[in-house]
């Protein structure tokens, strides 16, 4: 089970509410959570943010994922995280590893299509485009 920090939203209409809450990654949005860390009103002048700074620190030390919007509000309480390890460059890996594959032969034409394409050259004719036979056939 993959636990995330996210928003959950609450309030009436036009009045959003957030939650900040640890869920299953899995989970709707709204839908069932793990534990309320604290909350997030976008209403009020300025800005209310109320954290259990202990508690989301506890997630995150189990290996809970801060979404985009909680990660930007937890940088704007002043909490910090370990930064994410850099990606591992696949190519190189790959290449000191194993060898190259080589590429698979060209595919044949089969004999049917090439006798068409002879035939075409020799007539050195191509397919008339179907406009071309409606101009010719509203001429005459």
């Amino acid at each position: 089970m993959s636990v995330v920090l996210r928003l959950m939203r609450a309030g009436a209409k036009k009045r959003p509410f957030y939650r900040v809450v640890a869920a299953d990654s899995r989970r709707q949005r709204d839908g069932r959570f793990l534990e309320i860390l604290g909350h997030y009103d976008p209403m009020r002048s300025p800005a209310e943010l109320v954290l259990e700074k202990d508690q989301v620190q506890k997630w995150i030390t189990k290996g809970a994922q801060p979404s985009t919007q909680v990660a930007s509000l937890l940088r704007r309480a002043g909490m910090t995280w370990g930064n994410p390890s850099k990606p591992k460059k696949k190519a190189a890996a790959a290449t000191s590893a194993k060898p190259a594959k080589k590429r698979a032969a060209p595919r044949k034409a089969s004999a049917r299509n090439t006798a068409r394409k002879l035939a075409r050259k020799k007539a050195g004719t191509k397919p008339a485009a179907p406009q071309a036979s409606k101009q010719a056939a509203a001429a005459k």
